[in-house]
């Protein structure tokens, strides 16, 4: 079983220095590459203290130089807010620096007030974005790319470096059915959201399973990593406390602000069914926090949370288990007491 980590640069309350959550975040990164986590994934987001980290690749650059072995993945790449071209440049010199060790995901987005900022128009979301993934592969798998599509024209164009690994491993992130099906046609591996419940993670999975087998494509030896966030403490309650903190943080500062994200990004027709989870929550429909903490994320003592994992490796087909620990102390528990006993 393979454990990555889904790495937020948040900032609540901006109580400290921003560059101090920086550095708490390296200094963790350190411990990954010397312990058995496989990964950390960097969470691209703009205008929010929920996560202040606008360029996964600049910072994977810093990554790279500081660690040895630990794989530098994007969680995701907001492939539709940039040149394409620029993007594929931008992601293969980052493979060629760290020695080839990049996992590219690509995701779309939800905010709608990254769309707007970005002049990406709701109807248009996902057509740009699949457009995008396509011309950054047609760039790194041909001596020169030739596009022409709806949003972006190339005519024998080529884009250097080429990624050090051949072929670059690549994951779309998808919640959606629409997104999973894509994914699935085009034999591209997903990552789902940390944000959906273990139920929802179980139904997309055989979904998107089944989507792949019928497009002629195999889930045998693929990593799709499950995204969770994490508490954990001495004792259940504490756990639990910890997990509602980072829940209303991320309702408080970042979700709750987005109410109409599904609405508001979802013009072309497609419903990412996470998010609408969250959005239905936070609008009343049930109290967002306590269902989090219950339904969404592991939260509790150590051994509570090796127990829910092999629970969700029995259930739900997970093999490779993306945590974001929602305190220091989670991640420094989960790293001590919780990994070695899955290695």
């Amino acid at each position: 079983m393979k454990f990555g980590v889904l790495q937020f640069f948040s900032w609540p309350g901006r109580r400290v220095p921003l560059p101090t959550v920086y550095d708490r975040a390296f200094e963790r990164m350190k411990i990954m590459d010397e312990t058995g986590y496989d990964a950390v994934w960097l969470a691209e987001h703009h205008f929010s203290t929920y996560s202040v980290c606008p360029s996964v690749h600049i910072m994977g650059t810093h990554i790279a130089a500081h660690t040895k072995r630990l794989r530098i993945g994007t969680a995701v790449s907001l492939a539709g807010f940039y040149h394409p071209l620029r993007l594929a440049e931008e992601v293969a010199l980052l493979d060629v620096i760290s020695g080839g060790r990049v996992n590219w995901g690509a995701g779309r987005g939800f905010d709608p007030t990254e769309h707007q900022v970005f002049g990406v128009e709701p109807k248009d979301s996902y057509d740009k974005f699949r457009e995008s993934v396509e011309i950054v592969l047609a760039a790194w798998n041909n001596e020169k790319v030739t596009y022409n599509g709806k949003f972006w024209q190339f005519d024998n164009v080529e884009v250097l470096p080429k990624p050090h690994q051949d072929p670059m491993p690549v994951w779309i992130a998808a919640s959606s059915q629409g997104a999973m099906s894509w994914a699935a046609k085009c034999g591209h591996s997903i990552m789902m959201s940390p944000h959906s419940t273990h139920t929802e993670i179980r139904e997309n999975r055989g979904y998107y399973k089944s989507e792949l087998e019928a497009a002629g494509f195999s889930i045998a030896g693929r990593d799709i990593p499950m995204a969770r966030t994490v508490a954990l403490g001495d004792t259940q309650q504490e756990g639990e406390d910890i997990g509602r903190r980072g829940a209303e943080f991320m309702f408080g500062s970042y979700l709750r602000k987005n109410k109409n994200v599904s609405g508001a990004v979802a013009g072309g027709g497609e419903k990412n069914e996470s998010i609408d989870t969250i959005t239905a929550a936070v609008k009343g429909a049930e109290d967002p926090v306590e269902r989090y903490v219950k339904e969404v994320a592991l939260c509790g003592t150590p051994e509570k949370v090796i127990d829910d994992i092999k629970r969700l490796r029995e259930i739900n087909s997970m093999e490779y288990l993306m945590i974001a620990p929602l305190s220091h102390s989670s991640f420094v528990k989960f790293t001590e007491r919780v990994l070695p006993a899955f290695l």
